[in-house]
């Protein structure tokens, strides 16, 4: 009787463990991808940092579509341009979730529009963005603030060039507050700034791939303690405390009887008289995360064409050939000069392309069981656009490696006239990502970047520092980024001279009227 008993307690035994050593497989229909290991795949090959450039180094062993799996989730990484439009573009209603993240969910209670599932709520808050940040707003109305602030930063580089890294993203803080909150940032010293850009460093250093445990796959391992876990608790208590303060600021503004033309005073009036769609908590994280996309990585890419422009100085001086012609010496560029000066959108492009703040970008999420080329995309899997890796494809961007405005001399448009031609082999690069997804912050990022460097161009020689002992260059290190999710550069100092007196003049005269422009939009006492 004992043999029998034995035969069926193995069999009982020999099931689950055949189903727990078959976690982490690859489906052999799914695209090739590294080796993995039983239960865990490939989670022990995910860096800690840097995975934007893993992938690329994946791409260029596996191919251009290859797959990952982490315990029993599967990820799926395009790093191909039909395969990119097909899926995501042409198929965006199975390719336009996201995936739950228990780290940022906890950080943001949920109330995250870039992290969230499709929905009522997300619909409703990508409405908020969309209508406020679409290009006939900006180029009818808000235009003036961009203007208006890049005197200021102009302005604050004639008196302390050095600082130029953070004027930089003074500049793009002050536009987003100003619009959103309606108080712009005016100084350095704002809590606005300082500590915005604290709790920004930490929220992506908290999402970065690999900085955390993998919970999604193994929930139990969200008991454990460690590092991980604190800076989660530290960045959720910045985040509410950062966006709780930004409403009491407009609330004590608003009791004063002070209301101002920005973003949250009309959704604060509409929502006030029709009901509001969404918790008070969802509805303040929002616009936090509204200032959070129109600051931090605009700034990442305004800071990469800076050091670019040092590092590059024959592309500085072509660029500003081009300006004079149209400018002179007595005013500065307008976004109205757009169709004049082609090579400053060559510029710009070659920013997005050459260092894309987002390397990755965000996954999507594939909802159902579908099929590309014969190979299975199965339902639930993470679906990465290789961000970083396509903009570095040799094949197509020969050197790579070199910052090159002249790749762009035939791509005349804005970004987001390319993102959504169906002629995906001509599209400029995927900074902004794909499908549904993509980036709605890109009008105002694209003239943000536009404006600052026109100006930057028109007005400054800018260049590497010289020690001021040795007389020999320092050189900048075009490689030294930070390894968050975003990237952006590490700290850097570069030499800013103003072209002539008569570019010198006409930086001063228009302050004046710049800071009277922005009045309306003064800071609040103490902040």
């Amino acid at each position: 009787m004992s043999l029998p008993i034995y035969l069926v307690l193995s069999l009982l035994l020999a099931y689950p463990t055949y189903r727990l050593l078959r976690i982490g497989r690859r489906h052999p229909r799914m695209p090739p991808g590294p080796p993995t290991v039983p239960i865990l795949g490939n989670a022990l090959q995910i860096p800690t940092t840097g995975l934007g450039k893993m992938f690329k180094v994946w791409a260029d062993k596996y191919g251009p579509i290859y797959s990952l799996t982490i315990g029993p989730t599967n990820m799926v990484v395009l790093c191909d341009r039909k395969a990119v439009n097909y899926l995501l573009d042409k198929k965006g209603s199975i390719y336009s979730d996201r995936p739950f993240n228990y780290v940022s969910n906890y950080v943001t209670h949920g109330d995250h529009l870039t992290l969230e599932s499709q929905g009522a709520s997300w619909r409703e808050k990508r409405m908020v963005v969309t209508r406020n940040l679409n290009p006939k707003s900006l180029d009818e109305k808000h235009w003036k603030i961009q203007e208006a602030e890049a005197v200021i930063f102009m302005n604050n580089l004639l008196k302390e060039p050095e600082k130029i890294f953070d004027y930089a993203r003074l500049y793009t803080v002050s536009v987003a507050s100003t619009l959103i909150y309606g108080q712009r940032v005016a100084n350095l010293e704002s809590y606005w700034f300082k500590n915005f850009y604290e709790l920004m460093d930490l929220w992506l250093e908290t999402q970065e791939p690999g900085a955390n445990p993998p919970i999604d796959e193994f929930p139990i391992l969200k008991y454990l303690p460690g590092r991980w876990k604190k800076r989660a608790d530290k960045c959720r208590k910045m985040m509410d405390d950062m966006w709780d303060k930004a409403r009491n600021i407009v609330n004590e503004r608003r009791a004063r009887g002070d209301k101002r033309d920005c973003f949250i005073d009309m959704k604060i009036d509409e929502y006030s008289e029709k009901g509001y769609p969404m918790s008070e908590h969802a509805f303040n994280n929002l616009f936090g995360e509204l200032l959070e996309a129109g600051a931090d990585t605009t700034a990442n890419q305004i800071l990469t064409l800076i050091l670019a422009f040092a590092k590059y100085p024959q592309i500085q001086k072509k660029a500003q050939a081009e300006i004079d012609v149209v400018c002179g010496t007595q005013r500065a560029p307008l976004f109205s000069d757009f169709d004049k000066l082609p090579y400053i959108n060559c510029i710009v492009k070659e920013g997005m392309r050459w260092r894309p703040t987002a390397s990755t970008g965000l996954p999507h999420l594939c909802v159902q069981d579908d099929e590309y080329e014969g190979m299975l995309i199965p339902k639930g899997s993470m679906v990465f656009v290789g961000i970083w890796a396509m903009n570095h494809d040799e094949s197509r961007y020969p050197n790579h490696n070199v910052f090159d405005p002249d790749r762009y001399l035939n791509h005349p448009k804005l970004a987001n006239e390319y993102a959504v031609s169906p002629d995906y082999n001509n599209r400029d690069h995927y900074g902004y990502g794909a499908g549904r997804r993509q980036c709605p912050g890109v009008h105002l990022a694209e003239r943000n970047m536009w404006r600052i460097a026109s100006k930057l161009l028109w007005a400054f020689d800018i260049s590497e520092m010289v020690d001021p002992v040795t007389g020999q260059v320092e050189h900048l290190d075009e490689n030294a980024y930070s390894s968050a999710i975003l990237l952006c550069p590490l700290p850097f100092k570069v030499k800013v001279v103003p072209r002539s007196k008569e570019h010198l003049a006409c930086i001063e005269r228009e302050l004046g009227s710049a800071l009277e422009f922005l009045e309306p939009w003064k800071p609040a006492p103490l902040y």
